[in-house]
Order: structure tokens, then C-alpha cells, then sequence
């Protein structure tokens, strides 16, 4: 799991300086974590982005952005609770959503979202 600074975050996600329509750059798609190291709702997800990291390796990425270390980089994405989980898909906008999700929500946003599967047989 990466964890994105400013810097990494234009290099590796979107770069607002280049283009101010949203362009995603990844090789996969992606969900982003944007979390405090307080924050007791953010500790309940980091085991379970662990597990989805095992689950969709070579599938997606997942990166964190410690949004007190990274305040400029929550601020240009209206970060207001957290955490805020932003799914990435390789095609059009990114979807966000707030607070702790269970391991079944992201996986239906990993299937519908980054992948694409809606409607696909559930295994």
C-alpha cells in the first residue's frame, strides 16, 4: 500500500496543473484512502484495504493520503470527514464516499466502479 504526498499524487493519480478536467493516470484503477492517524473509524478500514489489497492484487491499487500531513491535497478534493474513500476508475470521474465502509461495500464499488462487472454472475 502507497502512501501519496502532493508530489506522488500528480505524478500518479491526476495533475489539476495540466488539465482541469479530471484525467486519471494510473495503470490501474485505484481507491484512495484519505485518513488521520486519529481517526478510530480510519483504523477500522486500514485491515480491511489490506485484505482487498491481497484479494485485487494485480487489479487495482490502493493508496492512502494522511490528511494531516497531506492538507493541501485533502483541501483540493473537499475533504471534510474522514475517512473518505475515492474510487478511481480507469475511465471517467472518480466516486467518493464517506466514513467506514464493510469489506461487502467496497467490494460492489471494486466490481461496479473499478471494474466495471455490474451485472456480472456474483461468485
Amino acid at each position: 500500500m502507497e502512501y501519496l504526498t502532493l508530489e506522488t499524487f500528480k505524478e500518479k493519480i491526476y495533475n489539476w496543473d495540466e488539465s482541469k478536467d479530471w484525467k486519471y493516470k494510473g495503470e490501474l484503477p485505484c481507491i484512495i484512502d484519505f485518513y488521520a492517524d486519529w481517526c478510530g473509524p480510519c483504523k477500522m478500514v486500514a485491515p480491511v484495504l489490506e485484505e482487498l489489497e491481497k484479494d485485487y492484487e494485480g487489479k487495482i491499487n490502493i493508496f492512502k493520503i494522511d490528511t494531516e500531513k497531506q492538507q493541501e491535497l485533502a483541501g483540493v478534493f473537499g475533504i471534510t470527514s474522514i475517512p473518505t474513500i475515492m474510487f478511481c476508475p480507469m475511465e471517467g470521474e472518480p466516486q467518493a464516499a464517506a466514513g467506514a465502509l464493510p469489506k461487502s461495500a467496497f467490494e460492489s464499488a471494486i466490481q461496479d466502479v473499478l471494474l466495471n462487472q455490474a451485472g456480472a454472475e456474483a461468485e
